[in-house]
């Protein structure tokens, strides 16, 4: 196996890459937008400073709309996967899942911005597809999640 040291590493290239999944939240325009400007949070802002600063590919998990892209024009809406019963929550997943394949070409690992409402379903599936989920927030709260996203762009 070559390492970064190898004489011949220069032919070895990482082609894999990450895919950042954000989920929706609360606070919207009133008027239809882009997705990535949709979302008027605070935390939703950083999620978006954060990913669009690594460079990555990323998608927002609506709970209307499904998987978006962050340009796609949506209207504003009242619905959260928080207090959807689980059924629906798997299906929502089912049709995330159909929807990503293109979004997944090239990407060997899927990082969640996202809550467990949001990352149920989807993440053990993804993992069955062979790809590695990171959800680098897991377990803080909503302050913490804020004070992390603002440290990262900091850097």
């Amino acid at each position: 196996m070559r390492g970064p040291h190898h004489p011949n590493a220069t032919l070895v290239r990482d082609t894999g890459t990450e895919l950042y999944l954000i989920s929706c939240v609360k606070t919207k325009s009133r008027r239809p937008a882009p997705a990535k400007d949709l979302y008027t949070s605070a935390w939703f802002r950083k999620a978006r400073a954060y990913v669009e600063k690594k460079g990555r590919p990323w998608r927002i998990l609506s709970a209307q709309y499904g998987l978006v892209h962050p340009e796609r024009m949506i209207r504003p809406y009242e619905q959260t996967l928080k207090t959807m019963p689980v059924a629906e929550r798997r299906a929502w997943a089912e049709t995330i899942l159909t929807e990503i394949g293109p979004s997944l070409v090239g990407v060997d690992t899927v990082v969640f911005l996202a809550g467990q409402a949001y990352r149920e379903f989807l993440a053990p599936a993804l993992r069955d597809r062979g790809l590695t989920v990171r959800v680098p927030m897991a377990g803080l709260s909503q302050g913490r999640q804020l004070s992390w996203l603002g440290a990262c762009l900091d850097d």
